[in-house]
């Protein structure tokens, strides 16, 4: 059992590699007639920053702002670390001082701005009209409810003076390059922390329908500026996705096969109820291992089920856990102390939900574990407190900050 954890621990930290900015800037920009300014935000922001500089020969200089425990030393662009995921008074006072200097660029300056997920709630400077405390209640609402990330982000652009491609109005007539690592299901660039340099898709208008949808009460001053705010129309620059959930998964199913398996990647962009999607992973896996037919063809070697995306949490209980405690925690219980069937997730910038681990595994001992701690599974379950659950029988995975984020990475090993 022990080999069986060390192994998918390996997959795991595989992907985790593959998906770090290192060797990643592969084309930046020549010198521009002004200065070169790098601006950014996101759980990778700083690590971003400390890889350009290594690929860039010139001066520069620039702001990122990067989450608490995030930091990465850099030679020339000053890192702000700021709270996730809802917004403190750090990340409104970093974000005033990146927008002044984006506001001051030239048509002789090029702006690089480095974009990770994370960078919605770190960017926090509401419209003109909007108070802050208000921005950071809707923001913990949104979190609470249970709504995926693309509904997040459209509700947070449309309250902020930079979100949806309007950095790149103020920046503008200074050429932009961004720079992408991908949180979102999909890869869409304009939904990675809310597109600040990116062309806009919908209208605001879409945002009141979400935050009804919801039940997040607003006040109808903040609809009208909403309403009245519409999304710039922005000229093409140039963009390079440098990671992606699907990069991550790729490099894992490689390791996968030296480690004598066979994966099986499912998709990148799983979405749904955490506790939900738990047990159709369960059942998945179980109706693989119950399919003779399918066991003849495959299974004469294990196979590893590969996915990645975000499941989401509507917080009833404590919310001590994250998705991906609560995607582990669902499938034990369905899996039924399953002897052939281990496996392991995790958010992949280390940090699941507001605790310190980033994911939690299971086995077949899971269940037993519980058992002998005298702990109910079903009850942490419902009270959406996974974290607790695993601290308790020692299977919490803890990674530190990753300094990167391409969003949750699941392996679900099948054994013959």
């Amino acid at each position: 059992m022990i080999e069986i954890e060390k192994s998918l621990k390996h997959v795991m930290k595989t992907a985790l590699k593959a998906a770090m900015p290192e060797d990643k800037f592969k084309f930046v920009p020549e010198k521009p007639p002004g200065k070169l300014i790098v601006l950014g935000a996101g759980k990778a922001a700083a690590s971003m920053a400390s890889e350009f500089e290594k690929s860039y020969d010139f001066p520069i200089e620039g702001i990122v702002i990067t989450r608490y425990g995030h930091y990465t030393k850099t030679k020339f662009v000053k890192v702000i670390e700021a709270s996730h995921p809802v917004p403190d008074q750090a990340g409104l006072d970093a974000t005033r001082k990146l927008f002044n200097l984006a506001k001051s660029t030239t048509d002789q300056d090029h702006v690089v701005f480095l974009i990770s997920g994370g960078a919605s709630s770190l960017l926090s400077l509401p419209l003109d009209g909007i108070t802050f405390k208000e921005k950071q209640r809707i923001s913990s609402e949104l979190l609470m409810s249970g709504a995926p990330i693309d509904e997040m982000n459209i509700v947070r652009r449309s309250l902020s003076q930079i979100k949806g491609g309007r950095l790149a109005e103020v920046i503008y007539p200074s050429k932009i390059t961004t720079y992408m690592i991908s949180d979102i299901p999909g890869d869409d660039p304009s939904y990675i922390g809310s597109g600040p340099t990116i062309q806009a898709k919908g209208k605001n208008e879409d945002s009141i329908a979400i935050l009804r949808k919801y039940k997040i009460n607003i006040s109808p001053k903040i609809e009208e500026i909403i309403l009245h705010h519409t999304l710039p129309k922005l000229i093409d620059q140039p963009m390079h996705m440098i990671s992606t959930p699907m990069m991550a998964l790729k490099a894992a199913a490689r390791t996968a096969e030296i480690e004598g398996y066979i994966p099986i990647i499912l998709s990148d962009s799983l979405e749904g109820e955490a506790s939900i999607e738990g047990g159709k992973m369960a059942k998945l896996a179980l109706d693989i291992q119950k399919n003779k037919k399918f066991n003849d063809i495959y299974l004469k070697k294990p196979i590893l089920l590969l996915s990645g995306g975000e499941t989401t949490v509507t917080v009833k209980g404590n919310g001590r856990g994250g998705r991906n405690s609560e995607f582990m925690l669902s499938m034990a219980i369905a899996l039924k102390g399953n002897k052939n069937i281990d496996a392991l997730a995790i958010d992949t910038d280390g940090i699941d939900g507001v605790e310190d681990n980033a994911g939690a595994y299971i086995s077949s001992n899971t269940l037993n574990k519980a058992k002998s701690n005298n702990l109910n599974p079903l009850d942490y379950l419902m009270n959406n407190d996974a974290y607790s659950f695993f601290e308790a029988i020692g299977d919490l995975i803890i990674t530190s900050p990753t300094l990167t984020n391409v969003n949750d990475f699941r392996a679900v090993l099948i054994r013959p």
